[in-house]
């Protein structure tokens, strides 16, 4: 079986949140964001290794007893997220036992919610192309100009919600997210890049309930769900 590690971009100072610290630190029953999150993935057997990517000022991290665990291994970020999951997968390629075959999950820091069908799901589905977990879109889609004045309502077939995680093989998504910088262009996830590479990853269907906290109103969201699921 292919070697599997997971890379979580945790360096980002989460402004949107408007807290005093990193979205990812906030407390959400009894711990941090974070910490229920990477729970979530240790809990995943398959996974070997959970490379955590902390700012080079990150001065939460040292305080959770999480990052002792056995399976967890820190390397510091860049300038923007692309920036930082290139860095977790160098330390993986340079310092971790891979091959030709080692894939890679990237999962979202404040995605504390993702369960174990889901991960299954996609690991199911690895292949050279990458894969990713999404909801399809529901809801009427509109595209506005910059002023917001509606020009047009967009067609929802065949549209998706981008979520995480999102893998592909560790030496392939290297050379796709290295291009991306190569050629300055700007990329907000893994698949974008590997679209970018010429691609086409597969859309795993995800849980709905793959919630990720960007704003305030989502810690409430997310704790809800987390009590519903563990009362």
């Amino acid at each position: 079986m292919a070697k599997l590690y997971a890379v979580v971009p945790a360096s980002g100072v989460g402004t949107r949140m408007q807290a005093g610290r990193p979205k990812q630190y906030l407390a959400l029953l009894g711990a941090t964001i974070l910490e229920h999150t990477l729970n979530r993935l240790l809990a995943f057997s398959p996974i070997e290794t959970i490379i955590v990517v902390i700012s080079p000022e990150d001065e939460f991290w040292q305080q959770l007893n999480i990052r002792n665990h056995p399976r967890i291994k820190t390397c510091h970020g860049g300038a923007q997220r692309y920036h930082s999951v290139l860095n977790g997968l160098n330390f993986i390629k340079d310092d971790l036992d891979t091959d030709e075959t080692t894939q890679v999950m990237v999962h979202d820091a404040a995605r504390p919610c993702i369960n174990q069908t889901d991960l299954q799901n996609l690991l199911n589905s690895a292949c050279e192309q990458g894969s990713l977990l999404g909801l399809p879109v529901r809801d009427t889609m509109k595209r506005t100009n910059a002023s917001g004045n509606v020009l047009t309502t967009v067609e929802r077939d065949n549209l998706w919600h981008a979520l995480t995680p999102q893998m592909a093989p560790l030496k392939v998504l290297l050379q796709a997210i290295q291009k991306c910088l190569d050629d300055k262009i700007n990329i907000t996830d893994e698949a974008s890049a590997l679209e970018y590479f010429g691609l086409s990853p597969k859309m795993i269907s995800a849980d709905p309930n793959n919630l990720k906290v960007t704003r305030p109103g989502d810690l409430a969201l997310v704790e809800a769900y987390l009590l519903k699921e563990n009362p």
